[in-house]
């Protein structure tokens, strides 16, 4: 029988073998930009908030840019339902007023942004939080969606309040922090054309910084395993045109389709790859960039 001695010996050398396998992709990644949107599960469960802190950590120690982007959706509906403030809905958007917005911000900027800095902090690295208010890092102007009547055929507007679409990433804010290794993360609040505050959907905000920072990768933490054929089986990779075509031919579907469309448009402004990652696997972003099969579906040009 194996004793506890040898049992940690084995331990030591599967641990020894991973680092020398990670090793070339460690070196690949070593002063790139990673723009990391973080939300989901792997925000809202503690074991994996601790480990994606790690991560953030051991990016940045390699010599990896890592800026982070976060979400946090049911901590807003938390909290509105909490201070019972009513929401309305058009077409499954949440409408965002003036007394949404302020809840909106308090969440975001305030308890969900500090308490990613503080973890990132704990676990060893510099993290500071921002919101794209800050240094006007987001600048946006108020999302129009449209609606076409089946009968009439005819287009109607809809008006979801203080919602935003980005329109200009002040990147010099965050070339700073680079220079200063300090890991930067992100709540997706941004300043309006009249000065006003405006809610950014989190992988937009992603997404737009990725592309103004021209990062290596932009990843998507998600709660599903990735982009799936039409088997329901994972595909690991993908180019933009495939992609495109998963959309037109209804293979890519729902929710999924506005987190490929971020990736896309991601790619077209320059940025190297886009992974959408399954954020319930622990330590996910490390087995995406340094192991061989990667931890969701990248798309790339092509």
């Amino acid at each position: 029988m194996t004793d506890k001695k040898d049992k940690s010996r084995e331990d030591w050398l599967a641990q020894a073998r991973t680092l020398s396998e990670a090793l070339p992709y460690m070196r690949r990644y070593a002063g790139e930009t990673l723009v990391i949107k973080y939300g989901g599960n792997a925000m809202g469960d503690e074991s994996l908030a601790h480990l994606f802190a790690r991560d953030i950590v051991l990016l940045r120690q390699i010599g990896s840019n890592p800026v982070v982007v976060h979400g946090g959706g049911p901590q807003i509906g938390e909290m509105l339902k909490k201070l019972k403030v009513e929401s309305e809905f058009v077409e499954g958007l949440r409408v965002t007023d003036e007394e949404t917005i302020d809840v909106v911000e308090m969440v975001l900027s305030g308890t969900i942004n500090k308490r990613i800095v503080s973890a990132i902090n704990a676990a060893g690295g510099f993290a500071v939080g921002l919101s794209g208010k800050d240094g006007n890092l987001i600048m946006a102007e108020k999302l129009r969606r449209t609606k076409r009547d089946p009968d009439s055929n005819i287009e109607r507007i809809l008006d979801l309040g203080l919602v935003g679409e980005p329109t200009r990433i002040t990147s010099h804010v965050l070339d700073n922090f680079e220079e200063s290794d300090i890991t930067p993360v992100i709540a997706p609040i941004a300043i309006g054309t009249a000065g006003e505050t405006l809610n950014i959907n989190a992988d937009t905000a992603a997404g737009a910084i990725a592309s103004a920072l021209a990062a290596s990768r932009l990843l998507m933490l998600t709660d599903v395993e990735g982009v799936k054929d039409k088997n329901g089986e994972l595909i690991e990779a993908l180019t933009a045109t495939e992609a495109r075509a998963m959309i037109d031919n209804g293979t890519i579907d729902g929710g999924m389709i506005p987190k490929v469309e971020t990736c896309l448009k991601a790619i077209d402004d320059g940025v190297d790859g886009a992974v959408i990652i399954d954020g319930r696997v622990p330590h996910a972003v490390l087995l995406e960039l340094f192991t061989e099969h990667g931890a969701g579906t990248i798309i790339e040009a092509g």
